[in-house]
């Protein structure tokens, strides 16, 4: 399910009503677990967050995240632990034990096929079909992958230990791995004398059946004891792969290291800081003065937020600006804030000789601007599409288009309907002779062309009449042509991408963009885009029965905006934009 990269829709913190009731479902779906292993698990005072995703084939999907792990995720309403969560209780889940070359496999996107897996002295585990499990290579018990069973064990004796055994949903190196902190998995030995498929041993496996397992996962070797120590160091390899490719594309990030001891929000309201006092030392001029706070904030310090950071004032300690900007002032003695009017904060001066103000030493300015652009782009500019607007003829025309063997379905351009029409009414000589403007309607052009009620009324009809009640009455259909791919022609009209304004809450308003992916844009790097440009937060929705598609939800009446993005930016024609004219209108100035 992880084994392709997946879509973040939201992250938002756990509240603790929330955090209570998914103790209670945890408790609920794993038993086992006692009070004090669920306190651990979930401590009250740590910060928790829940990640909403889609993944790569839409599935919807919860997850719950602690000190940057994920822990669980739930999809269909119901909970599976992550490989975080078994590397600290190993022995939660039922276990299917395998060699190390199958777990190559399972990363690819693979479920474990039967063949594979390896019968302890013990026996198989008592699993039923559906039922959760996690998946453990040769040597370690900690888990490499977790599913559910797609038979039960007695089964899989009845079966001949043939066929799949575990529909696998989360494995270790995927996706949802990789939003953790990439560490690997630890080494819990299996107690002596427990270990499947060892030379020596006695188990269910015989050695010509390990043969045979082997063939069929494409091994050249039989499990020999060379084989076995070369198996049970896989999962190490990998890991010291992964761990040396870690430090390579962490060569000079000491500070990164350093932040990573820090909660999340106490690197957020560092931040803050950063951000503030960058806006002081390089965007604020004196001038300026008395300077709105929400001014301030838009204009100063959200430009100045390093690119692929966020600035978020609801997950630093403050929560508001201006129990930041009091901190500032008070503690920090930056700034004086004063409200000029009720309810309406302003800077009114600042202490440019202040030490810490002087020492800041500001980061490297990155163009804000830019930034989307380069992100959303790539290595693959963003083109428009080529749309051309066709028609089908209908059962009702077919004998207006038989001469010129155009059959019921045939697609064709406006173009080629006027020449066809064209032909028709020279080959039967239907052109009026003391008016060439004219067309004589004969019996075709009545029964394809006129309403019952024209049948004796109209005897004849101009030509652009002519060509426009032709095309009224076909079946019009659209083709779009991407850059380097093949034309793809539907019916109907071609959606327009829809722009939107809706209330939320007292008086909150926010902008809702729908239809982008039938211009090939990816609502997730618009959605990005959007957050650069107007400084505000946006969140991707889906659209209710409609398979596969989202809307872009962000504040304010963005319409101006956007349209501007999708005008100048993607080069969208302004025929295929709809709800511009909802566009907040600038007032008079005095």
């Amino acid at each position: 399910m992880f084994a392709k990269p997946f879509r973040v829709k939201s992250n938002t913190v756990m509240k603790g009503s929330d955090r209570r009731k998914l103790r209670a479902d945890i408790a609920t779906a794993f038993p086992s677990l006692s009070a004090e292993q669920l306190s651990q698990l979930l401590p009250n005072k740590e910060e928790l967050n829940v990640v909403k995703i889609y993944a790569h084939k839409g599935d919807s999907v919860t997850l719950y995240v602690l000190h940057k792990n994920p822990l669980f995720f739930e999809m269909e309403k119901r909970l599976f632990p992550t490989v975080y969560m078994l590397w600290l209780y190993p022995d939660l889940l039922p276990t299917f034990t395998m060699w190390p070359p199958v777990l190559q496999k399972l990363i690819g996107g693979a479920d474990l096929m039967l063949p594979g897996v390896v019968v302890p002295s013990s026996g198989l585990p008592d699993v039923k079909q559906g039922e959760c499990c996690s998946v453990t290579v040769v040597n370690n018990r900690a888990p490499v992958a977790v599913g559910t069973a797609t038979v039960s064990s007695a089964e899989m004796h009845s079966a001949g230990m043939k066929g799949k055994g575990v529909c696998v949903l989360h494995t270790y190196m995927d996706h949802l791995w990789a939003l953790g902190d990439k560490s690997g998995p630890p080494s819990f030995h299996d107690a002596e004398g427990e270990r499947p498929g060892l030379p020596g041993e006695e188990g269910d496996v015989s050695d010509k059946e390990e043969e045979e397992k082997c063939v069929k996962l494409e091994e050249e070797e039989c499990p020999s004891e060379k084989a076995t120590n070369e198996a049970c160091s896989g999962v190490e390899e990998l890991t010291l792969t992964e761990q040396e490719e870690e430090k390579e594309e962490q060569g000079n990030e000491e500070e990164e290291n350093h932040n990573d001891q820090k909660t999340p929000q106490e690197m957020m309201d560092a931040l803050l800081l950063q951000c503030f006092l960058h806006a002081l030392k390089r965007k604020v001029k004196k001038s300026e003065l008395p300077l709105l706070t929400s001014s301030f904030l838009r204009n100063h310090m959200f430009p100045c937020c390093p690119n692929g950071k966020q600035l978020d004032i609801k997950k630093s300690s403050y929560k508001k600006l201006s129990k930041f900007l009091q901190a500032m002032q008070q503690q920090h003695k930056l700034v004086q804030v004063k409200e000029l009017t009720k309810g309406v904060e302003s800077i009114v001066e600042v202490d440019w000789k202040n030490p810490e103000l002087r020492s800041f030493i500001v980061p490297e300015e990155v163009d804000v601007e830019a930034a989307p652009s380069q992100e959303e782009e790539g290595n693959h500019p963003y083109h428009p599409p080529e749309i051309t607007t066709l028609y089908s003829v209908p059962a009702r025309l077919k004998t207006l288009f038989l001469d010129a063997n155009k059959r019921k379905g045939a697609i064709l351009q406006p173009v080629e309907v006027r020449s066809i029409i064209i032909e028709f009414v020279k080959k039967n000589e239907l052109v009026d002779e003391n008016n060439k403007n004219y067309v004589t309607i004969n019996p075709t052009l009545c029964d394809c062309l006129l309403e019952k009620s024209e049948y004796q009324e109209v005897e004849s009809l101009k030509w652009d009449e002519l060509f426009s009640r032709t095309l009224a009455r076909m079946q019009e259909c659209y083709q779009v042509v991407f850059p380097g791919q093949a034309a793809v022609i539907k019916k109907g009209h071609i959606e327009p991408i829809d722009i939107s304004v809706a209330n939320r809450g007292s008086n909150k308003k926010v902008t809702l963009i729908k239809n982008l992916e039938v211009y090939g844009l990816d609502p997730a790097v618009v959605a990005t885009a959007l957050q650069h440009r107007v400084q505000a937060s946006s969140v991707l929705q889906p659209i209710p029965g409609a398979k596969d598609k989202v809307l872009v939800q962000i504040q304010g009446n963005q319409i101006q905006r956007v349209g501007n993005l999708l005008l100048d930016h993607y080069q969208i024609p302004l025929k295929y934009i709809q709800g511009l004219d909802k566009a907040p209108k600038g007032g008079k100035k005095k």
